[in-house]
């Protein structure tokens, strides 16, 4: 790579939903920044909206102490979308553009914006308004496009497992269908997962449709082969019909009138997202904040920090943009799940 600036200014700020490691990717970015480039770190407040009112504080070395392993984040979020439309009045400054003066005012060098899709394609529109823009991929439900892996999933996945570890207990106990409800939209990552992880008997997924008609006739062949109780995980945004209950409580009234089983659902919630971050996603968000600095110092950007094979590399934010990373039917950890005889419900 090219030639390294030091002594840049650069701000940074975390948007979208909270999730376990966001306080070690700043800590990441923040400790690269002051004592190998000797940069200035500015922390912005509340996402986006703390761009829009230019709400923001230097940050030093110290103020990045004791940090790593604490949940959610020092700088606060917001899911603020700048470039939606506001219903502004003419004469009114458009957000876009508030942002744009704020941070030439701030005398910022680059913008590290920490978050989601939502986040990764508001930093991409803010690169096309002329900001230098870096991305730090981060949820919980591991979807964003061109990463093999971002941090906050491996946290969820573990909250999960032990979540359906104890339901196992229960459920042998009464010989019930014990349904747990995991996080996921639309895409049904930590329910692969958590449910490999936990020996879920039948794992839902929003990519894959499910026969319900199916998932009963395995729930009663399982009886049949003196195997009384079952474990059922569910990602939230699997088909429901139900519409005013949770995706578990529909699945569960269904089963319940399809098989004649006796079934309970737990609905995990965001106790998916909170608390302390698991080692690997300290390890994670270290890595890409680290990554981050480099990429300012090399004056590199317009680019999200991803990892592949175990390498972290720079991606443009023009092809993240607007893109899902979802489950396919064809993944290999879908197909080896079935080769074991988890039903997918098809």
């Amino acid at each position: 790579m090219g030639k390294t600036v030091r002594g840049q200014r650069i701000g940074i700020l975390t948007a979208g939903g909270d999730c376990p490691g966001i306080n070690a990717a700043i800590r990441g970015v923040g400790k690269t920044a002051i004592v190998k480039y000797g940069m200035t770190l500015v922390g912005i407040s509340d996402g986006f909206t703390g761009m829009i009112h230019k709400e923001f504080r230097e940050l030093s070395e110290h103020d990045l102490s004791g940090i790593l392993t604490l949940g959610g984040t020092i700088l606060g979020t917001s899911r603020e979308k700048p470039f939606k439309s506001s219903g502004k009045s003419k004469n009114e400054i458009s957000k876009p553009v508030l942002i744009r003066e704020h941070y030439e005012q701030m005398g910022l060098d680059c913008l590290v914006c920490i978050g989601g899709n939502g986040t990764l394609k508001t930093a991409h529109l803010l690169s096309l308004e002329g900001l230098n823009v870096i991305g730090i991929p981060k949820t919980i439900d591991n979807d964003v496009w061109g990463t093999d892996l971002t941090f906050g999933f491996d946290s969820a996945v573990n909250i999960a497992t032990e979540a359906i570890d104890r339901l196992h207990s229960t459920a042998n106990s009464h010989k019930r269908i014990m349904i747990i409800e995991v996080m996921g939209h639309n895409a049904g990552w930590i329910a692969l997962y958590s449910g490999i992880a936990g020996g879920g008997d039948v794992i839902l997924i929003p990519e894959i449709e499910y026969d319900e008609k199916k998932i009963a006739e395995y729930l009663l062949h399982r009886v049949n082969d003196n195997k009384p109780y079952s474990i059922v995980v569910v990602a939230e945004g699997i088909k429901n019909p139900g519409k005013d209950c949770s995706s578990a409580q529909y699945l569960s009234k269904r089963i319940n009138e399809l098989t004649g089983l006796e079934s309970r659902e737990t609905v995990l919630g965001y106790i998916q997202r909170g608390g302390t971050p698991s080692p690997m996603d300290r390890v994670l968000a270290t890595r890409y904040g680290a990554a981050a600095a480099h990429l300012i110092a090399q004056r590199d950007f317009g680019k999200m920090v991803a990892l592949k094979n175990n390498d972290i590399i720079p991606v443009p934010l023009s092809e993240v943009a607007g893109k899902l990373k979802l489950v396919g039917p064809k993944d290999p950890l879908v197909i080896k799940a079935m080769d074991m005889g988890t039903s997918f419900g098809i």
